[in-house]
């Protein structure tokens, strides 16, 4: 894998002049501004005929501006300026590329490398629209330095407000990020960001990878959001998806050039067939050079600090993880099923970033288990930082469906949570954004259900449903914070146990907005038992950033004890200890330690718990060995 890569770069040195200069394409690709006021176009269409551009500044003629043709399906045009040295493709107006494919018909295009698209009301498909305004947005805060500790802050800008619309970049700038700030997280991972014609896809079927979505506002509304962010200590991390795209061809890339492949295999292998979409040749030589290049404006131009890369299980491997199990048999990752170009790709991107940006910070969806993903290339790994715990929630949801409580296993849950590779670092979830949709339910609706609709008041009695939902909630998240990784990870809403389901308009729900948004103001009333989860999860955020549990060494589990359901363990200088038993409480229960002093306690009341112990007093170990360690305590 590594001579793979490693011929691969030194082919981008020998041809490209390097891997700086050919991941710096996205600044000649497309229609760009130049200095002295003309207009410089650029496309890779190799399956064309002939190539034009038309638009508002031409009144559509579709052939007044041919492309000359170059070498490797390349094309070119250049537009001089006016006489008054203006833009000859003034700023906001449209455009398309048209593309006389083989059979001689006339395709009308968006350009791969578009910067913005729109779609009118009264339209299906997106408009391209020559972003060039007169002034940028300028960035004013420098990006934060690189954490030791991440608390992820999982977003998505159009459901971020209570309000059953598609919410803005302005709103996110300045009611949302405040909240999150508040909640001690010190990351924002920003989802459906890249275009996407269909809102309900989750931002998972990209058709414009260089356009940021503009039915939340306009590019410099998004960099000014990040800069905030960046103003408040909060780093920012983008969902890029790179591992398929849509099959639009009026708006996306599929047959840009009337062909089936361009940018993706032909045939049976570039459809992905439990998405439906098109699956990249990360083998091909423009492919690679528009996937790099798309990182690279995404940490230039909008200042991202990194990715979560998604999908990089159906990237890996030729069956796409379709229909397959992974036990860890490193049979299951060597082999010719194995997708060696898409591999080397993910090698040549996390090269590349650590190269130009070696601050910014990059993570796997990968539910396999690859070996290695998180080494450096230089060891032949993927070169990542963080790969997802994916088995987390799924124990968590796996225990709660299937198991009474006093059936729970703790060396089931302990060896879930710390059940990693040796020297890769995991980002620990108690719950996915993928529960949260329609058809599934979140870990707060699970353990509560109809509930919630009718018990939440603190004037009305907490029965015993509430009680334990409210209780297993809070005692859930945080074993799997400071037990399950070296990460953390929450998608907005559930820190509170946001109620019901997320479902986007769409005609089966009558285009209806109601459950596309998240109720923040729940967490406001005081009337409601929400306040009490929100409350307890930005204390344990906050104690975090404090002791530094996640950057810490792995845990040392000292019990684990099976009757008593009591899960204890130590971790940066603290011990958590967890009673998982239904109805027993234990006086007297000894535990490893030096010194002990409660710092956080689920039970408190201010997180709705029953206020059983108290907090002023000191426990002092003795001279007591007790699960392989010579002092001990009561607790």
């Amino acid at each position: 894998r590594y001579s793979l890569f490693h011929n691969r770069l030194k082919n981008i040195e020998e041809n490209e002049g390097g891997l700086d200069k050919f991941s710096e394409s996205y600044k000649i690709f497309g229609v760009n501004q130049l200095l002295d006021g003309g207009i410089y176009c650029k496309e890779w269409a190799p399956g064309a005929e002939a190539v034009f551009l038309a638009g508002d500044f031409n009144g559509w003629n579709p052939f007044s501006h041919p492309y000359k043709k170059m070498e490797y399906g390349k094309w070119e045009l250049f537009i001089p300026p006016g006489e008054d040295g203006c833009s000859p493709v003034p700023h906001g107006s449209k455009l398309k590329v048209v593309i006389r494919a083989q059979n001689g018909e006339l395709l009308y295009r968006i350009s791969p490398w578009a910067r913005y698209v729109v779609r009118d009301e009264d339209k299906v498909n997106y408009d391209w629209v020559h972003w060039n305004p007169p002034q940028s947005y300028i960035h004013k805060h420098p990006s934060p330095k690189r954490l030791k500790s991440l608390r992820i802050y999982e977003s998505h800008v159009g459901i971020a407000s209570p309000e059953g619309k598609v919410a803005s970049y302005k709103n996110f700038t300045y009611n949302v990020l405040p909240r999150i700030k508040d909640l001690g997280y010190n990351c924002v991972q920003l989802m459906a960001i890249m275009e996407h014609a269909y809102y309900a896809s989750f931002g998972y079927q990209v058709t414009s990878f260089f356009a940021a979505s503009s039915r939340y506002g306009t590019p410099d509304d998004l960099k000014e959001m990040i800069d905030v962010a960046h103003s408040m200590g909060i780093t920012v991390l983008l969902d890029v998806v790179h591992s398929h795209a849509s099959k639009n061809s009026e708006d996306g890339l599929n047959k840009f050039d009337g062909s089936d492949s361009c940018f993706f295999h032909s045939g049976h292998k570039g459809t992905h067939q439990l998405w439906d979409s098109r699956l990249f040749d990360y083998a091909n030589w423009e492919v690679l050079r528009f996937l790099l290049s798309n990182l690279r404006m995404w940490i230039e131009d909008y200042r991202f600090d990194g990715f979560r890369f998604d999908g990089v299980t159906s990237m890996l491997y030729h069956h796409h993880g379709i229909g397959t199990g992974f036990s860890g048999d490193y049979n299951e990752y060597f082999g010719l099923h194995v997708d060696e170009d898409a591999l080397c790709y993910l090698m040549l991107a996390n090269h590349m970033i650590k190269f130009l940006h070696p601050e910014c910070i990059t993570i796997a969806e990968d539910v396999s288990g690859m070996p290695a993903l998180c080494r450096p290339v230089a060891e032949g790994g993927g070169g990542f930082d963080y790969r997802l715990a994916m088995a987390i929630p799924d124990k968590w949801i796996q225990i709660i469906k299937e198991l009474k409580d006093e059936d729970w296993n703790m060396g089931n849950i302990v060896h879930t949570l710390t059940n990693r590779r040796y020297e890769e670092k995991y980002i620990a979830y108690a719950e996915s954004h993928d529960q949260a949709l329609v058809g599934d339910k979140t870990l707060a609706f699970r353990l509560m259900d109809a509930e919630m609709y009718t018990n939440m008041s603190v004037l009305s009695p907490l029965t015993p449903v509430i009680d334990r939902g409210i209780q297993l909630h809070k005692m859930i998240r945080l074993i799997t914070h400071a037990l399950g990784g070296e990460s953390y990870l929450n998608f907005m809403g559930n820190e509170f146990g946001h109620p019901e389901w997320l479902d986007f308009p769409r005609k089966g729900n009558n285009e209806s907005y109601h459950y596309a948004r998240r109720q923040f103001n729940l967490t406001e009333d005081h009337l409601l038992r929400y306040r009490f989860l929100n409350a307890f999860d930005r204390d344990m955020n906050k104690l975090e950033e404090r002791f530094g549990w996640l950057a810490s060494p792995q845990a040392y589990v000292s019990e684990k004890h099976e009757s008593n359901k009591v899960i204890a363990f130590e971790r940066a200088g603290l011990i958590f200890i967890f009673n998982f038993h239904p109805y027993q409480s234990y006086v007297d229960y000894r535990v490893v330690n030096f010194k002990y002093k409660i710092l956080l306690d689920s039970d408190a009341a201010e997180y709705g718990g029953h206020q059983r112990l108290d907090h002023s007093t000191e426990y002092f170990s003795e001279e007591y060995s007790h699960n392989y360690r010579p002092n001990s305590l009561l607790v």
